[in-house]
């Protein structure tokens, strides 16, 4: 991964305001060894799967992957209702919600308008088939998904569920996407779902 010191200045202030504030997530997970807030987690992981699969990331790709769970424990599942339609309709307004409360701290941190409405983009990620980017996003988001909620998510559901979630998450995603999926750290019984589910 780069270093900031290649970055701008108000990229560095950018990524200390949202690591800041997706440090208070309340709920911690343990990844690679370590055990810390699950959105600054979702964020950092994030940010490091972007910069292997985009060559060159702009700061833009680099931010929104940072925010795409910006204080995200804010608005839990349960407020909507059960089911697809609930998950579809938090999850848009999760998004949306992400989209707002980074353009603060992308103000805060220099960011221009047009900067910050390129962030707001493709954090909704709103324009998949059209923009590389933005996909980017959403396959480091899968990604982090299956390395951090997998398991904790097969303990939950069934067996014919879990395929059916895995097989949704992979059509979300490239093909280097799904080819990186080799490359998350899982345990077997989660390898062994996903090698089900892809087969």
């Amino acid at each position: 991964m780069r270093d900031l010191s290649e970055r701008s200045a108000a990229y560095a202030r950018a990524v200390a305001a949202i690591d800041a504030a997706n440090a208070a997530d309340p709920n911690p997970v343990t990844v690679r060894g370590d055990t810390s807030p699950l959105a600054l987690v979702h964020g950092r992981l994030a940010v490091a799967w972007v910069d292997r699969l985009v060559e060159e990331p702009s700061e833009a790709v680099l931010l929104a992957a940072r925010a795409h769970h910006l204080r995200r424990w804010e608005l839990p599942r349960a407020h909507y209702p059960a089911g697809r339609n609930g998950y579809l309709r938090w999850r848009r307004a999760q998004k949306e919600r992400h989209a707002r409360e980074v353009a603060v701290l992308l103000v805060a941190a220099g960011y221009d308008d047009t900067e910050i409405g390129r962030v707001q983009e493709l954090v909704k990620r709103t324009r998949l088939a059209w923009d590389p980017d933005a996909q980017a996003v959403e396959d480091a988001a899968c990604l982090v998904f299956l390395e951090t909620q997998l398991a904790d998510t097969a303990r939950r559901f069934d067996r014919a569920r879990m395929l059916d979630v895995l097989r949704k998450t992979a059509a979300k995603m490239t093909p280097r996407g799904l080819a990186a999926v080799a490359e998350v750290p899982l345990g077997d019984r989660e390898r062994a779902l996903i090698d089900d589910a892809l087969s």
